[in-house]
């Protein structure tokens, strides 16, 4: 039996890498983008709309034939907010930011575990959460960022506590925190921060390739072994080593 999985922020970047990465036989995948593109089959869902998760959620278990397997949260924003913007664009982009980094997943997820509760055949199989957080989890980001990096460290808690909630009903969820990788938005960031500096912090000599973000979430929604559950795995070039 086909494992069925829906993929957030497919876009480009990282979850276009993911995508690619689950075209395999044993495999049916639906994917999700804010504007549906003309020919990827990827459902229009725009996060920043509180009412979008459970649109896109539904549109999945249709396209799915009323089951998901796995749920890959990798939809995310990564816009400034300096301390010197006005009070309420600051809190705006703030709000924004967390609705569509932490908020959506959370609501996708809580769809999941009651799908995967529900019983029959989906509470037999249990489910998988892997959420695609942030080393700005632990490291923190740029003075501009602290949004970005509070959804990503609430994203890793959340996942730590779903974890340890349903493991007993077979529900597993895993993180994974990329440093830089080179997708749009670090290709912006690098530019605007001075790249050669911030390659300096990174032992390995580069940002990591969406690749190779996509191999570590494909091991697990599709291989990590049940104990792994809660775990989180850093692929950051050695830059932030917990």
């Amino acid at each position: 039996m086909a494992t069925h999985i829906l993929v957030t922020g497919t876009s480009r970047g990282i979850g276009a890498a993911i995508m690619e990465s689950l075209n395999r036989a044993d495999v049916r995948v639906v994917g999700q983008r804010t504007r549906a593109g003309p020919t990827d089959g990827a459902i229009a869902a725009d996060f920043a709309d509180p009412a979008a998760p459970r649109q896109l959620w539904d549109a999945a278990l249709d396209a799915l034939d009323g089951r998901i397997d796995v749920l890959i949260n990798n939809a995310g924003v990564f816009e400034a907010a300096p301390v010197d913007l006005d009070d309420g664009d600051w809190l705006a982009a703030w709000d924004r930011t967390m609705q569509i980094n932490l908020t959506a997943a959370a609501q996708l997820s809580r769809f999941a575990v009651r799908h995967w509760q529900s019983g029959g055949q989906a509470q037999a199989r249990g489910g998988r959460i892997v959420n695609i957080a942030s080393r700005a989890a632990y490291r923190g980001d740029s003075p501009a960022h602290w949004h970005y990096a509070a959804s990503k460290a609430g994203m890793v808690a959340m996942t730590k506590s779903i974890a340890r909630g349903y493991a007993a009903q077979g529900i597993l969820a895993f993180a994974i925190c990329p440093g830089f990788t080179m997708t749009g938005m670090a290709e912006d960031y690098l530019a605007s921060r001075g790249g050669d500096k911030l390659l300096a912090d990174i032992p390995l000599g580069r940002v990591a390739e969406p690749e190779e973000v996509a191999v570590m979430a494909r091991f697990c929604a599709l291989e990590a072994p049940a104990s792994m559950t809660g775990a989180v795995l850093d692929v950051n070039g050695a830059s932030h080593v917990r």
